[in-house]
C-alpha cells in the first residue's frame, strides 16, 4: 500500500488537481473577532451533478498560489486521490 505524500511546487500541485477535474476556490471566513481569512478549496467535478452553493468561489491559479504560499501550505495527496492541505511546518 502506497502512503500519502505531499506537493509543494507550484506546478506538481496545478498538475495534480487538474488531472482530477478540479479547479481552485476560496471562501472568505471570519474569525470570532470579525476579521476575514482567505480558506483556500479545491473544487472538483462530481458525477453525481447538481450543485451546492458551498459559499465557494472560483480563482485564479496565481491568486491560489499566492495566498497558499502566504498561508505557507502544502497539498497532501494519497494514491487513492484523496488531498489536504497541510501546513508546511509539517514536512519539514
Amino acid at each position: 500500500m502506497s502512503e500519502a505524500h505531499t506537493l509543494t511546487r507550484h506546478s506538481d500541485i496545478q498538475n495534480w488537481v487538474t488531472d482530477r477535474q478540479g479547479i481552485p476556490a476560496v471562501a472568505r471566513i471570519r474569525n470570532r473577532f470579525g476579521e476575514e481569512k482567505a480558506k483556500l478549496l479545491l473544487r472538483f467535478v462530481r458525477s453525481q451533478g447538481g450543485t451546492v452553493d458551498d459559499g465557494m468561489s472560483p480563482c485564479s491559479w496565481t491568486a491560489w498560489f499566492a495566498e497558499l504560499d502566504r498561508q505557507q501550505l502544502a497539498l497532501k495527496v494519497t494514491p487513492a486521490g484523496d488531498c489536504e492541505l497541510v501546513s508546511r511546518e509539517a514536512v519539514n
